[in-house]
């Protein structure tokens, strides 16, 4: 998992999890699995942000 991102993107990927983390957690009390799923979607957001890998440019796409 080399870097695969510029800190453009690093900074795109984190603002992304932190929108997903808020939600998540806002989600909690009404939708706790969507709230879940939110979560899990920023955690990784925060990895990939963090690492400087992006798992669709791995993927070429």
């Amino acid at each position: 998992m080399k870097p695969n991102i510029e800190n453009k993107g690093r900074s795109a990927r984190g603002g992304v999890a932190a929108i997903f983390l808020v939600a998540g957690a806002c989600l909690i009390p009404e939708a706790g699995l969507l709230a879940a799923v939110f979560i899990l979607i920023g955690l990784f957001s925060a990895f990939e942000a963090w690492r400087g890998w992006c798992a669709i440019h791995a993927c070429r796409f």
